[in-house]
């Protein structure tokens, strides 16, 4: 596999304009904030909640899709051309038709969520979909002729196909809303979150954490033979995944499915850390104590995944796998963000400087410190609230996890007007 050096390398040549890979980010961190405040409003219907319209889906829908999978968008288009060494089309007019209709999308589906709308519901279903599927025509032709880090792409082929089956069972529960069964619900909400978070989110964040992770620590990349086992045993997981939830397979299946994906994360966890380890910068500060804080709460969602799939009688809190797992994504990949975004505003405010800046001048450190213990604090919080089935709780932590996110805001907004600045 190519290592960080060549990905740095060629990165530039092929880098997205700023303006529209820094528009998809900003448009991640106000859904995060309009998600910790959808969570205010769903605090009294929380405690319990099973399933239905109203704010808590609506706010589970803005982190999901607002904040998850528009950063997915944009930082799979940023760096899976560098990846697979394929230019990019000169026209960039689909990726802002993508961005769009993605953001009108989610913001209609999840006001009809919010606001027990079918209608405007099934309405952003629909536009959501269509950009997904955009999306996935660019990803794919870019996939198709690739010729570099075959560990990356293979990563992302993986994702692609697990993206089909989200938007696929996405349209289908949305229907079911205005009474238009596609796909028995049971069914469609086990593929719908098995592979919209394990599949998609989860084989994207691996591939590339390939890149990332080395780039950062600057360290060579992890053992090929153990990197190759982590993505047959994932892959493997998936397949298993699928006959399991239609009714092929016994559903005892999808617990063996459960332990290979938890094994293949946790041989690739093993190798970040070893990464980590043996790389040349060492300290690299907060932004990965999130990176390790997200491995470990995607490592306990395969806990309580399984425990759940195993019919264990200890009662577990309703929705502990949902916070463990989406919060496990939310923290990593902000972790990774607050590195990357200065590591992308330097190389941008660099064409045409003799000084380029460093990232380390793009960064605003004291809002990213009052992120990171806000963040972590309305997480712990939100844990405690499922436990004790208390509204306040609820409440107190939307209301740290909004103050997170706006203080992201301002590291981002800094990062923004500093790299725009002249020389």
């Amino acid at each position: 596999m190519a290592s960080s050096n060549a990905f740095l390398g060629g990165a530039k040549g092929r880098l997205l304009p700023a303006a529209l890979v820094f528009r998809y980010f900003a448009s991640a961190l106000v859904f995060q904030a309009l998600a910790w405040s959808a969570l205010f409003f769903a605090a009294p219907a929380l405690p319990g909640f099973a399933g239905g319209l109203g704010w808590p889906l609506a706010a589970l829908h803005l982190v999901t899709l607002g904040v998850l999978v528009m950063t997915a968008i944009a930082t799979s288009l940023q760096l899976l051309p560098v990846a697979s060494r394929q230019a990019l089309s000169p026209s960039h007019w689909p990726y802002d038709l993508v961005w769009a209709v993605f953001t009108v999308g989610v913001l209609a589906l999840c006001t009809g969520m919010a606001m027990t709308l079918p209608i405007l519901l099934l309405t952003g279903a629909i536009l959501v979909t269509l950009a997904l599927l955009l999306y996935l025509v660019l990803l794919v032709r870019n996939l198709r002729g690739a010729r570099g880090m075959p560990l990356v792409i293979a990563h992302c082929w993986a994702a692609a196909l697990s993206l089909l089956l989200l938007v696929g069972t996405g349209l289908s529960l949305a229907s079911a809303y205005s009474a238009v069964s596609l796909l028995d619900r049971q069914s469609a909400l086990t593929l719908h979150v098995t592979f919209g978070a394990y599949g998609f989110m989860g084989m994207l964040v691996m591939g590339f954490s390939y890149i990332l992770v080395p780039m950062l620590a600057l360290c060579d990349n992890p053992a090929q033979r153990w990197s190759n086992l982590s993505l047959t045993l994932a892959s493997a997981a998936l397949a298993l995944a699928l006959p399991t939830a239609l009714g092929v397979l016994p559903v005892h299946w999808f617990a063996l499915a459960l332990g290979a994906g938890a094994l293949a994360f946790m041989i690739h966890v093993a190798l970040m850390l070893q990464c980590l380890r043996s790389g040349m910068r060492q300290g690299l500060g907060k932004s990965f104590v999130l990176v390790r804080l997200g491995w470990i709460g995607l490592a306990a969602s395969f806990v309580v995944a399984l425990a759940q799939a195993c019919q264990a009688p200890a009662a577990l809190p309703p929705g502990l796998l949902l916070v463990l797992l989406i919060g496990g994504l939310l923290t990593l990949l902000l972790g990774v963000l607050s590195r990357i975004v200065p590591f992308l505003a330097a190389m941008h405010a660099s064409t045409g400087q003799r000084r380029p800046p460093t990232a380390s001048s793009l960064t605003v450190q004291r809002a990213l410190d009052l992120h990171f213990y806000s963040h972590l604090a309305a997480l712990l919080l939100l844990l405690l609230a499922l436990a004790s089935d208390s509204v306040w709780l609820v409440r107190t932590s939307a209301l740290l996890g909004l103050t997170g996110a706006l203080a992201f805001g301002v590291f981002f907004a800094t990062a923004w007007r500093r790299m725009t600045a002249p020389a």
